[in-house]
């Protein structure tokens, strides 16, 4: 390995600082009363649900919101936030926005983006399951 590699990975090393299980207690702490929060694990991360739609991904590299619209607009304009991105080489995710450090130990303000995420989901559209025919 060269040099620039190490110095490539040592940055990776930097960056991943975060414990998805310790994110999920942050997010179960300042979730919103209303929202029906889930979680399931997904590739070394956690993914988050609100109604059983995903709206978060707790991974090494942080907390990411799924936004769409205005909120994604309103959330990126917020200092520190980015969008996620699981390794530098990679492109940027379109609708998941990684939220800074200050904000995970800001309650008031993770619940709000929490709420507004959860609320920017589109409602399922699962069709009924079709009952068997009884006798056949």
């Amino acid at each position: 390995m060269n040099r620039a590699d190490e110095q490539q990975l040592g940055a990776r090393r930097v960056e991943a600082i975060h414990d998805p299980k310790k994110l999920q207690a942050i997010m179960e702490a300042a979730s919103p009363p209303d929202l029906e929060l889930g979680f399931r694990p997904m590739f070394g991360g956690i993914m988050g649900y609100a109604a059983g739609q995903a709206f978060a991904s707790l991974s090494n590299v942080g907390l990411a919101l799924k936004m769409t619209g205005a909120d994604h607009s309103a959330l990126s304009e917020v200092p520190d936030v980015k969008p996620l991105r699981y390794e530098p080489d990679q492109p940027p995710s379109k609708s998941y926005l990684l939220l800074p450090d200050a904000m995970l130990s800001d309650p008031d303000s993770l619940r709000l983006w929490m709420a507004r995420s959860a609320a920017g989901l589109k409602p399922t559209t699962k069709k009924p399951r079709k009952k068997p025919l009884e006798g056949k």
